[in-house]
């Protein structure tokens, strides 16, 4: 399946579900985090729990990203930079502004609000971020573009 782009626009951007995950896993993260970091005693062992299936999720969809990418490089020539950080062309520029911007905003809610409430259950959040790195991975190591091997 192909991305399909007019100028900056989604128009059938193959793997929405993937993007939409993503910004959708970003935001329920980031409301879990703020009212457990605003009131840590009540929201400990919920947002615990989330983070760490958050990041058991991240884990599957990272491996799955590295399975997809090695059996693409038989035939195009891969990298991990571009599978993971989607760099160059291998993502429209809304797409990558999309899943690596939920990763950034992941990693930003994570540090922050494991500063603030160190050693307590909300620094279970740095674990995070691999959901985001793993969703962006699996959309590049699928739908990525990347030039054909050279025989």
């Amino acid at each position: 399946m192909d991305v399909e782009v007019e100028g900056d626009a989604d128009v059938g951007v193959a793997g929405s579900a993937i993007i939409q995950t993503s910004i959708l896993t970003t935001a329920v993260f980031c409301a879990a985090t703020v009212v457990a970091t605003a009131f840590p005693d009540q929201a400990r062992i919920p947002v615990a729990i989330l983070d760490c299936v958050f990041f058991a999720a991240g884990i599957v969809a990272f491996l799955l990203a590295f399975g997809r990418a090695v059996s693409r490089s038989r035939t195009d020539e891969i990298d991990i930079v571009g599978v993971f950080f989607l760099r160059g062309e291998v993502a429209p520029r809304s797409v990558r502004a999309r899943l690596l911007g939920a990763f950034a905003v992941q990693v930003v809610v994570a540090l922050v609000s494991s500063s603030i409430r160190l050693y307590t259950a909300v620094a279970f959040g740095i674990l995070v971020p691999m959901l985001g790195l793993g969703l962006a991975g699996l959309w590049g190591a699928r739908y990525g573009r990347f030039p054909k091997r050279a025989p």
